[in-house]
Order: structure tokens, then C-alpha cells, then sequence
């Protein structure tokens, strides 16, 4: 079924960051956007999470040059931020949102930025966000990827040669990330703990058969919309004396606390690594906001005494497939939301989901694009 001929056009971008094999549209949830707007593609946007051009072209997209689509995309989709961007007067769908210097650059070149960490907590806008599903796929990959640098398995085995005790893993953070790992740590074999400044999180944690870690001296701090605020200097140092004997024995860690547009809280210091026994393996899913650990950097293995640090910032990517459908599923929520049956762009600062992430940007005045070039048969 085609789309209205007055129709917005929709553009997938390519990935360039470095080890991000994600894409912001798979062709099966472009078929389902097909009768409300017109969607193209950038060449190769989709080869690194299994999707090819020609899966695109059957779905009903458009597979164009980047300069292409660049220039005739009403809304963009790129889920980094990019270097090259789209016209002026295009509607830009990512993340990027808490990048004041990226912010600038969209505004200065007239495009408006819905970035996807501005995606309100709110029942309606559940569908769209973004955050908690990439957050479920890092939370799940860091498991993985810490089992690997690990020198024990995580299960129990009982053989003839011997007993092969459970290894003791806890999550520090119990949002969706730290969720997801307990829960992925478990069904891998795993004897598992969580821990979260939030006291509503020691439900969530005992649901999934792991136990709470609760310390006395951390007061529960919870925000509108269910993240964790922000402690003050003092309060960190009283939490992490107050953690340290928690870690004592525990052969993974993952760290997954973030504070919104903030720097990382530290959670685990120099002398509580100091005190870990050799071999034990932290995944840092913070490293990119600053870290949870003072050792921790982005991108890097480190060892500190036979401890091993670990701080990826591209854990969704390293289950590109499955990321990009769920990042798809967000996006394609989103598109629906705004635009109408009508294929017209409804870009409505009191609307509750799109209000916060419009802000205080202006509604750029849209510059006329140029229809979007059709592919040229071979």
C-alpha cells in the first residue's frame, strides 16, 4: 500500500561511530510505516544488524546515496550523533540529548532534535522508549561479556572430577540494565545480589531470585519517573564504606547507576578494588558518562591487582539484530505519534510526549525539500 502522496519522507541513516552496528529501522517495521509516510534509506544502513538493501527495497523503502537522504528527509533517523547533518528545517530522532555542543550545532543549522533520552516515563509514551530497551540489551550483553574475562564458570556442575561451585555476581543499580543482567547472570547459573539506592528497587530485585543488598546508610533517592537523584559528596563516601563488605566475595560486578545529564556516581573506589580478590571482573556500563568505579575507561580493559575493568560503551551493538528491532519497535512508536493518518508532521510542544523533548528549541519554519531521488534501475 503506497503512502499519501503528500506524505513526510522519513530518512535512515548509516552508523559512523566506531563499533556501532546498530541500525534506527529494520525494513519489517518499515512496511508497517508505509501508508502513512514515505521512508528512504541510506545505502549499507542495516548490513551490519542482518539487513540487507534489497530486504529494505521489498519493504516498500527507497535505498539512497547519504547526501540523498541528508537533503530530502523531513525526520532523520541516526542513533549517534552525527557529524554531517541533515537540511535545515528537518526533524532529527536520536540520541545526542544531553550533548549541550551537539545540541548548538542542530540549532544553529535550523534542525530540531528529538532526542531520545528527553522521551518522558510516562504510560502512553512506554512504546517509544528507547533508553530502557537498549538499556535491557546492554544489561543482558554485559553479562556475557564479563563471563568472558572471567576465570570461573558461572554455574554449578557436579562431575565425577569434582564440585564446581556457583560464581557470585551483583548488580549495583537495579534499573533495567542491572535488572536484566540479574536476571541473565541467574538463568546462566549464577548465585545473584542487587543493590539500588532506591528502596521500590528491592522488589523488583527479590522477584527475579537474586537478594537485595540493603545498606542502612544510603537514604532511598528516587526521582520523578523512577531514576535514581543525584547524592551529595558525603553520601556517596558514607554508601561506599557502607558497600564495600557486600563486594567482599563476589567474582562479577556490574555497575549500571547513571544519573540523567549527569556525571556517573562512583560507586566502587580505589581501596574497595583494592580489597577484591584477584580474578574478579566489574563491567562498568557507565564508562561513557565518567564510569562507577575510579578505575574505570571507556573503551578499555584495565587490571588493577588482578582485578579486571571493564568499561564498554557499545554493549547494545554487540547484539546488533535484536537491538536494532527493539530500537526499531521505539522509533517506529514514535513516527506514528507524529504523524497523523494524514501523513502530515504534527509537531505539538503541549503534546505530553513530545513537549520534553522539544523543550525550549524553536519549531523550525520547514524548508522546502526537494522530492526524494528514486533509485536508478540496473
Amino acid at each position: 500500500m503506497s503512502s499519501p502522496a503528500h506524505a513526510v519522507t522519513v530518512g535512515v541513516l548509516r552508523e559512523r561511530v566506531e563499533r556501532e552496528r546498530r541500525v534506527a529501522l529494520v525494513p519489517n517495521d518499515v512496511g508497517k510505516l508505509a501508508t502513512r509516510m514515505r521512508v528512504v534509506v541510506e545505502t549499507g544502513a542495516g548490513a551490519q544488524a542482518g539487513h540487507d538493501d534489497a530486504a529494505y527495497a521489498a519493504a516498500g523503502a527507497s535505498v539512497l546515496p547519504r547526501a540523498d537522504v541528508l537533503g530530502g528527509a523531513d525526520i532523520a533517523l541516526a542513533i549517534r550523533p552525527l557529524a554531517d547533518l541533515p537540511r535545515e528545517g528537518c526533524t532529527l530522532i536520536g540520541f545526542g540529548g544531553h550533548d549541550p555542543g551537539y545540541r548548538a550545532r542542530l540549532e544553529a543549522h535550523g534542525v530540531l532534535h528529538l532526542a531520545l533520552e528527553r522521551m518522558p516515563r510516562i504510560t502512553r509514551a512506554q512504546a517509544m522508549d528507547a533508553l530502557s530497551s537498549q538499556a535491557s540489551c546492554a544489561g543482558y550483553a554485559a553479562v556475557l561479556e564479563g563471563a568472558r574475562h572471567l576465570d570461573v564458570m558461572l554455574p554449578m556442575l557436579t562431575t565425577a572430577a569434582g564440585i564446581v561451585r556457583p560464581a557470585k555476581m551483583i548488580a549495583l543499580g537495579a534499573g533495567v540494565a542491572g535488572l536484566q543482567a540479574l536476571a541473565t547472570a541467574r538463568r546462566l547459573g549464577a548465585q545473584t545480589w542487587g543493590f539500588d539506592v532506591r528502596a521500590a528497587a528491592a522488589e523488583q530485585v527479590e522477584s527475579l531470585g537474586a537478594k537485595f543488598v540493603g545498606v542502612e546508610t544510603a537514604p532511598s533517592a528516587e526521582a520523578a519517573g523512577g531514576y535514581a537523584v543525584a547524592q551529595s559528596d558525603d553520601e556517596q563516601v558514607r554508601l561506599r564504606r557502607a558497600l564495600a563488605p557486600h563486594l567482599d566475595g563476589m567474582q562479577l560486578i556490574v555497575t549500571t547507576a547513571q544519573i540523567p545529564g549527569r556525571a556517573a556516581p562512583l560507586l566502587v573506589d580505589d581501596d574497595m578494588i583494592a580489597r577484591l580478590a584477584p580474578g574478579t571482573v566489574i563491567v562498568d556500563l557507565a564508562a561513557e558518562t565518567g564510569g562507577n568505579t575510579s578505575a574505570t575507561r571507556a573503551d578499555e580493559v584495565v587490571e588493577c591487582g588482578g582485578v579486571i575493568i571493564l568499561g564498554p560503551t557499545d554493549l547494545p551493538s554487540r547484539v546488533a539484530r535484536d537491538a536494532s528491532m527493539l530500537l526499531s519497535g521505539n522509533m517506529r512508536a514514535l513516527l506514528a505519534h507524529l504523524v497523523g493518518s494524514d501523513g502530515a508532521l504534527r509537531l505539538d510542544r503541549e503534546d505530553a510526549i513530545l513537549g520534553p523533548m522539544i523543550g525550549a528549541q524553536a519549531l523550525p519554519a520547514p524548508a522546502e525539500a526537494a522530492a526524494p531521488p528514486q533509485p536508478v534501475a540496473a
